[in-house]
């Protein structure tokens, strides 16, 4: 059997999908949705709505979050909806404040599972890796809460756990005490903030990359760049980028709380983009917004686009 984190290439390096309910498989054989949909900033009422539409448009896989405060609304949508659960997919995330300690993140979950009224969840995720009050001790916070973790897990309440916003410093402390290693790591992916040395570290050891803010953080829809890609191929910014995300391999998280779009950015399995699309794209790294720090992000300052 082999040992957690053991240098092993996965084969989620590229992504021939004609549809919202192709797959990708994770570590451990769960299949997971091509593309999700996001909750981050959307309030109760917008989550409620969106989540509705997300669904109706052919989306089955939902993300969420206890610090997005719309857990509640989301599982509601959910039951509203009526798509069969063993059809849907959904995701939240265990945050800062409420894993001081093993017995914290086993009443989190349930906290989350009773918000959502589940039964079980599809995945969990650690959101953050180094909560401010930890950053002295933070490679023995997330050793804890990553056995809490692996409890859910082997317990069949969560199908798959993973982390968030965690970089290779912090998955390699934590492949130290772990004995289930993460399937997914959720990081700020897109044009401007590709993470090459992060993606290939999750890809050399089994994770998943998803991308959340695949569209940046409203910038990149403004883009030249983009906007040309798009005219080309008939499409919006929006759908290139959600695209863009398809071909690199990662599974994109876009997030609107408009009806519309919502739908349009489901419409992108009839184009591919081109090696000079792609070269164009990759020339953008670097010159837009960036990924957070962990080891020196403040959460007392407003939070630009962290999910």
């Amino acid at each position: 059997m082999r040992k957690p984190f053991s240098e092993r290439m996965d084969r989620m390096t590229a992504i021939n999908a004609h549809s919202m309910t192709d797959t990708y498989e994770l570590a451990n054989g769960v299949k997971i949705p091509v593309i999700g949909f996001g909750t981050w900033q959307s309030s109760p009422e917008d989550a409620y709505q969106s989540v509705k539409w997300a669904l109706d448009a052919g989306y089955r896989h939902i993300d969420t979050a206890a610090t997005y405060d719309n857990e509640q609304a989301v599982g509601r949508a959910i039951r509203d909806a009526g798509v069969p659960r063993d059809q849907l997919f959904v995701t939240t995330k265990l945050w800062n404040e409420q894993r001081n300690s093993y017995d914290d993140v086993l009443r989190a979950f349930q906290d989350s599972l009773t918000r959502l009224g589940l039964d079980y969840i599809d995945l969990y995720l650690i959101h953050w890796p180094e909560p401010a009050a930890h950053h002295q001790d933070w490679q023995h916070l997330n050793a804890e809460t990553w056995r809490a973790m692996e409890h859910i897990f082997h317990l069949g309440k969560a199908r798959a756990i993973g982390v968030s916003n965690f970089l290779p410093k912090h998955l390699k402390a934590l492949a130290k005490t772990a004995k289930t290693a993460p399937m997914v790591n959720q990081i700020f992916l897109n044009p401007y903030s590709p993470q090459p040395d992060v993606v290939q570290y999750n890809r050399d050891h089994g994770m998943l990359n998803e991308a959340y803010s695949p569209l940046g953080t409203g910038e990149l829809l403004k883009s030249e760049t983009v906007a040309a890609v798009a005219k080309k191929h008939g499409k919006s910014p929006a759908q290139v980028l959600i695209r863009w995300s398809l071909e690199q391999g990662f599974l994109p998280l876009p997030k609107s709380v408009h009806q519309d779009y919502i739908k349009a950015n489901a419409d992108v399995f009839d184009f591919e983009l081109d090696a000079d699309d792609h070269q164009q794209l990759a020339a953008m790294a670097g010159k837009g917004r960036q990924r957070q720090d962990p080891t020196t992000f403040d959460f007392s300052k407003p939070i630009p686009f962290l999910h």
